[in-house]
Parts: structure tokens; C-alpha cells; sequence
């Protein structure tokens, strides 16, 4: 079921819900991109009353700034308040996972359980991005040097997806479908808001040099599940910290899956989230 959700400023988020059972807001990454999840909301459909949404300026959500992560989080809390009611639990997806755990820090009280899927941690000196640079560029193989020619100049809107989709090529592990991954989820192409992506990139690396994200997670009394596949391009030692410092947390690595864990190990996928939510 399509509906519509109101930022406290007016603006029009896109938003949908499916399933049965106690409501979890799905979160999906970028940023600048849109919602891709409901392909987890298929794998928890007998578990969990999921609500997908477009972040503002994505996807059919309004095109309207600001694109602050202040702003996202409130827009969460709308989705929320108007959808899942008083508490949910929170599933966000790489910036989406770095969003949840903001609103969770925030929010403490209108969650009941966060899931952390192939987030980068909170480390001030991200020290895993020239890790993540290097294992792309070995991933993209043979579309190297054709992704590398596209990411050097404008693209026209067609240009853009194929951009994406050769990037979104090395998020899985197995290079014979890794293409046909990425393409399903160019499709229908919606168009990145690079100026959205910029801006809330910027914002994150700044906020995690200046403010004490691991002393806030410290703090954080909330069951938590990080979900991580291991060959994804980013270093999964760049969650540890984040695990070190949550007080009621656990972690699961799929083995042989990638960025998008439930694409490529759905069934053990979804047996971490549904034993998860269950506790």
C-alpha cells in the first residue's frame, strides 16, 4: 500500500507498507539514491509490517532540500509517527544504517531494536575508504577503465545509470550476476541526487571527527544486530568499533555475500532478522 508522509516542513516523503506483524522502518543507502528494499520487505512479509520510503529529494519523494542529516532524522521520525506508531524497530542499509543509529541515538525511546546492515562504523579517520577505493576498482575488472571514462566527465542521464550500474556491479560477490544485480536495481531508473549525496557525505565525515559517536553508542540501551557480508568492498573492520561500543549488541557475517547480504544469502538473511526482532 502507497502512502504519503508529511515532514514536519511540509515536505512530501514517498512511502509504502507491506507485511504483517509489529512495524520495522526500512532505511536505504546512498545518499542520494532511493528506496531498493522491498525485496527485504518480501523476505519479511510473515514477520514484520515493513514501511519503505524515499529520504527527501529522492526518488518520488519532493524534490526539496535541505539535505542535512538533522533533517533526515526528523524525516524519519515523521515516517515513524504517522506510520509505525509510538516504537518501531529500524533496519537501515550503508548510510541508511549510519541514519538509524543517528535517529536511535536520538530517538532512544521510539525504538525497539535497531539492525545495522553494511554500515562503515564510526571511526573518525574512515580509515577504511582507501581500502574501499582499492577493492572497487579490482571488483569492476574488465568495466574499469569504461566506469573510470564516465566518472571523469558529465554524463547525460543515460550515462548516469550505466555509471551506476558498473559501480553497483562490485556491491555483489559473484562477477557472473553481479551485473544483472545491478541493473534490477537501476530498475525503473529514478535518478541520483548527487547534490544530496555530496552534502550529506560531507556533513557524515565531519560529524564523526567532531562529536563522540562512541560515547553516544555507549549510552545507546537498545538491542542492536550488525549485519555484515563478507566480501563486501568495504572493510568490515570499520564496524568494529561500533560493536566494541554498543552494550547489547551482536553481529552476524554472511558468508559469500556481499553489499546487499539479503540478494545473495537471503534465507540466512532473514533468519538473523526474524530471530532478531523475535527476542
Amino acid at each position: 500500500m502507497v502512502l504519503g508522509v508529511r515532514g514536519d516542513d511540509g515536505c512530501r516523503l514517498w512511502a509504502e507498507q507491506a507485511g504483517v506483524g509489529p512495524p520495522l522502518v526500512l532505511c536505504h543507502g546512498g545518499p542520494g539514491l532511493w528506496d531498493y528494499l522491498a525485496p527485504v520487505t518480501r523476505l519479511l512479509e510473515d514477520h514484520a509490517r515493513t514501511i519503505r520510503w524515499d529520504q527527501r529529494g529522492c526518488g518520488r519523494s519532493q524534490r526539496r532540500g535541505p539535505y542535512r542529516v538533522a533533517r533526515f532524522v526528523a524525516d524519519l521520525d515523521a515516517v515513524r509517527d504517522q506510520l509505525a506508531g509510538p516504537r518501531t524497530a529500524l533496519l537501515g542499509h550503508s548510510w541508511g544504517a549510519h541514519l538509524a543509529l543517528r535517529y536511535a541515538i536520538e530517538h532512544p525511546e521510539r525504538v525497539s531494536h535497531l539492525i545495522y546492515v553494511s554500515g562503515t562504523g564510526i571511526d573518525p579517520d574512515r580509515g577504511w575508504h582507501p581500502h574501499y577505493k582499492r577493492n572497487l576498482r579490482l571488483r569492476l575488472g574488465p568495466h574499469l577503465d569504461r566506469w573510470e571514462v564516465l566518472s571523469a566527465r558529465a554524463r547525460t542521464p543515460a550515462e548516469d545509470r550505466e555509471w551506476a550500474v558498473l559501480q553497483w556491479s562490485a556491491d555483489f560477490a559473484d562477477p557472473g550476476t553481479a551485473l544483472r544485480h545491478a541493473d534490477r536495481m537501476a530498475t525503473p531508473w529514478r535518478g541520483i541526487n548527487h547534490d544530496c549525496g555530496q552534502a550529506i557525505n560531507a556533513e557524515v565525515k565531519e560529524e564523526l571527527r567532531s562529536s563522540d559517536l562512541a560515547g553516544q553508542c555507549r549510552a545507546l540501551d537498545l538491542p542492536v544486530l550488525i549485519i555484515d557480508g563478507t566480501e563486501d568492498i568495504r572493510p568490515r573492520w570499520a564496524v568494529d568499533s561500533l560493536y566494541r561500543a554498543l552494550p547489547n549488541s551482536q553481529r552476524v557475517s554472511l558468508a559469500g555475500a556481499a553489499h546487499l547480504p539479503w540478494v545473495e544469502s537471503p534465507d540466512d538473511f532473514r533468519r538473523a532478522v526474524t530471530t532478531f526482532l523475535r527476542q
